[in-house]
């Protein structure tokens, strides 16, 4: 997993979810980082909400279509889709854009402020 950018960061994320591996995932994030889980809606719980995607054995396809970076935080904004199965085997569909807030790390590599899949809305 390559942090050297935001835009890493993101592709990182996608490549996690997808392989089902949420000891990689967890790294990208602050210590004290939360999700949105729902619009509006933010959590502490990082390895919950990443289990939540994980669980449901799909496809996350991501596409960065904007970085703005001031000192070291970075806004990443993005459009994705999730592909899955719920627990009791309904197909799943998800998409949204994403805005979600990044640090610059003392050791130059970028981590997770707020993970916020559901960007403005």
């Amino acid at each position: 997993m390559s942090t050297a950018t935001p835009t890493q960061v993101l592709e990182s994320i996608v490549t996690g979810i997808n392989s089902g591996d949420l000891d990689s995932l967890l790294p990208l994030y602050e210590r004290k980082a939360a999700f949105a889980t729902a619009p509006g809606s933010l959590t502490p719980g990082i390895g919950e909400a990443l289990n939540g995607f994980i669980a449901m054995n799909g496809t996350l396809d991501l596409d960065v279509t904007r970085v703005l970076e001031v000192d070291d935080l970075a806004l990443v904004i993005g459009v994705w889709s999730f592909d899955g199965t719920a627990p009791d085997g309904t197909p799943v569909r998800l998409e949204a854009k994403n805005a979600d807030v990044l640090r610059r790390q003392s050791d130059g590599t970028w981590r997770f402020v707020i993970d916020n899949p559901w960007g403005t809305d």
